[in-house]
């Protein structure tokens, strides 16, 4: 156990140590700009991230310099507490782009010194063991003396493949490597990379032959020594649900944070902590595989028996433990069944589904999933129990190899418990509910999932009650400066400061928002013909523009519509690679062509065209979520249960958030112009319109009446 941490205030050092860091770098860093927002943004940080118990959410708007605003009051507030600073980001792009460039200006401005680490999953460093058995040809099957899967190519490998995994052995044998497959010195091939890496089940810890030199636990030192540790927010929280448990190896797993009682956290492009975190207690379970796994365990279950020359290992003899996972199969094979006859889905539909209403199961379903999540349970904590065993014993190669079988036996049955559990479950009286749901596969096989449809209870458990001080940032996180949805969505304590700083841009010259007079709304039929003859009509094709819409069915139509001469200069998302996409568009003005992107949500968001590669965003519709999205439409059925407005109070918001991003696409610099056109005569004719035409930054408006 880690000595509990000492309570902090922002006390004088403090707030020097902040004040000379913003000094050291509005002097010394190159192109530095002063900003007011900027200002603001460090001393909320600088309240929140110095003090325990101090949690902030501060809106910043493109412009403001945000990253360097939290990291001059976070970095010396947190070295000065001996705290561990946490940089939680949403993408990959900003992680890199705080390790490589951010941290490494500021810590040279200011010179202060500290240990940084990119923290990333395990499936993104190279499993030794088991690249040395691909690059051997050993993957498809270890001889065991019996039969027992292993992990493996799925079917012979190519030359150029094991070629391939041949010269990334050699690289990181000469040490020319660290293991980092997202900085592999050589092309990793599709199929290679996710056997190339490992999960936790499969992993052999301390008894693996590799484990002194494992990429993975290289990567966890640094994180355990670091000062500032980069990570991502699903990792965050998974990190935070751990509590610091032990390992079989009795070493805590909290690799990432260690005590969250010693650490402060910054949650950039924090609009999406809600929805990582929902998705984290998210579960999902093939019922027709689960099935067929189970069918292949026996070996599994066997092994630990064979390997140790045990005849009875905890509370099971070799006989018993099949007979259970027998009871196991025939009983999930029953409720599939039973699921089935209930519901037969129409093949018809693009995605066909059912829904629980209000996440409420029929009773006996409920009863049994509740006895499938016991009977799982039991035979989860009997395998893992098994594996620990083995793992601690003095063996063979095939001791290592039977443990990471088992392994890969124990994650599949937490997935299936972790799903059982959510259905078998009544949901508490007053809280909001699972949505629980069925789909169907790529195979047509039953598809089972269950989430929770808020993370406020979930966040409020984890993170507010665990850690030791908090930022949320972003560009947009309120409605117009009402931060109440979005507080609501994350469990915010009462207590946290909230504030929306201004953009540092006049928008007011800079942009217009244009809502022209446009002769459908988006559910009418004829609505992709309409934006496509708007677009034909209206677009400015010698520039750079990007169309934004909320269904890649909608922007298929659209650009299936457009006139045969407009597309040469049409680039639409999916046709290639995002970022070879976008690439593709640049050259084109960099050529004074003219180019179009049709973009999904993605591009509606952190997509950086400054000057003329961007002159006109197009926003074809509201971009409400979709109401039959089954974690939104169980929501809305509960708050609407309770007399509440689930479209006022959820939808609109959200939409007036999404909406702000959009258009945060078109001013990226203070040089920048051009106009938003929204096709959505929702915001003129609909009641609730002028509220998000309200909340929505101030360009200059143009609406036709």
């Amino acid at each position: 156990m880690s000595k509990p941490a000492v309570p902090r205030v922002l006390d004088e050092p403090a707030k020097a140590a902040v004040r000379q860091a913003y000094e050291q770098v509005s002097t010394r860093m190159p192109g530095f700009v002063p900003r007011r927002s900027q200002r603001r943004l460090i001393a909320t940080s600088s309240r929140a991230l110095g003090t325990s118990g101090g949690f902030a959410v501060a809106e910043a708007p493109t412009g403001t310099g945000k990253s360097l605003g939290y990291l001059v009051a976070g970095i010396p507030t947190a070295l000065i507490g001996k705290r561990k600073l946490v940089l939680s980001t949403a993408t990959v792009a900003l992680q890199g782009q705080l390790v490589s460039k951010d941290l490494p200006a500021f810590l040279a401005a200011t010179g202060i010194e500290a240990k940084v680490a990119l923290a990333k999953g395990r499936q993104r460093y190279l499993c030794v063991r088991d690249a040395m058995e691909l690059a051997g040809g050993q993957g498809a099957q270890a001889d065991l003396g019996f039969d027992l899967p292993v992990a493996g190519w799925p079917r012979p490998p190519q030359p150029q493949e094991v070629r391939a995994v041949d010269a990334l052995v050699g690289a990181f044998e000469r040490g020319e490597w660290n293991g980092d497959l997202d900085e592999a010195p050589h092309p990793v091939p599709e199929i290679a990379r996710p056997l190339l890496s490992t999960t936790s089940g499969a992993c052999s810890n301390s008894r693996c032959a590799h484990f002194v030199r494992c990429p993975v636990l290289a990567a966890r030192r640094s994180m355990r020594e670091a000062d500032i540790v980069v990570a991502n927010h699903a990792m965050v929280i998974a990190a935070l649900e751990l509590d610091g448990n032990a390992d079989p190896e009795g070493q805590t797993e909290n690799f990432l944070i260690g005590d969250p009682a010693t650490c402060t956290f910054v949650f950039d492009e924090g609009h999406h902590l809600a929805s990582v975190a929902i998705e984290s207690g998210a579960s999902r379970l093939h019922m027709g595989a689960f099935g067929r796994r189970l069918t292949r365990m026996d070996a599994v279950f066997a092994a630990p028996f064979r390997v140790l020359g045990k005849d009875r290992i905890g509370n099971r003899e070799l006989a018993d433990a099949h007979a259970d996972l027998k009871r196991l199969a025939d009983a999930s094979k029953a409720f599939e069944y039973l699921l089935q006859a209930h519901w037969v889905p129409d093949f018809n539909e693009r995605e066909p589904m059912w829904r629980a209403p209000l996440g409420v199961l029929p009773d006996d379903w409920r009863m049994q999933a509740k006895a499938l999540a016991s009977d799982t349970g039991s035979l989860l904590e009997w395998l893992d129990g098994a594996r620990r065993r083995v793992l601690k014993s003095e063996g063979s190669a095939a001791h290592e190899r039977v443990t990471r079988a088992m392994g890969t036996a124990v994650e599949h049955l937490r997935e299936a418990f972790d799903l059982f559990f959510a259905w078998g479950q009544q949901d508490p009286a007053g809280d909001p509910p699972h949505a629980r749901w069925m789909t169907v596969g790529l195979d047509k096989g039953l598809v089972c999932h269950a989430s929770p449809v808020s993370a406020a209870k979930l966040l409020r458990r984890r993170l507010w009650a665990q850690a030791d001080s908090a930022l949320v940032t972003s560009a947009t996180l309120s409605a117009g400066g009402d931060f109440k949805a979005f507080a609501a969505s994350i469990g915010l304590p009462p207590e946290a400061e909230c504030i929306s700083l201004p953009s540092p841009f006049d928008l007011d010259r800079q942009a217009v928002l244009q809502v022209p007079r446009f002769p459908v709304l988006p559910d009418h039929e004829s609505h992709p013909r309409a934006v496509a003859d708007w677009l034909a009509r209206d677009l400015d094709w010698g520039q750079g523009s990007l169309v934004l819409f909320t269904s890649r069915r909608k922007m298929e139509q659209v650009a299936a519509l457009m006139p045969a001469s407009r597309l040469p200069q049409i680039r639409v998302q999916g046709a290639m690679g995002k970022q070879a996409l976008v690439d593709a568009h640049c050259a084109a003005i960099d050529a004074s062509e003219g180019s179009v992107l049709f973009g999904l949500a993605s591009m509606g968001e952190g997509l950086d065209l400054a000057g003329a590669y961007c002159s006109t965003v197009v926003i074809t519709q509201l971009p409400f979520a979709v109401p039959t999205e089954p974690v939104l439409a169980t929501k809305a059925e509960w708050l609407e249960s309770r007399g509440q407005n689930a479209f006022m109070l959820v939808t609109v918001p959200e939409a007036t958030r999404v909406l702000t991003q959009y258009a945060g696409r078109l001013i990226r610099t203070q040089h920048d112009t051009g106009r938003i056109v929204l096709l959505d005569r929702r915001v003129v004719e609909k009641r609730y319109g002028r509220g998000i035409l309200d909340a929505l930054p101030p360009f200059r408006r143009e609406i036709a009446a």
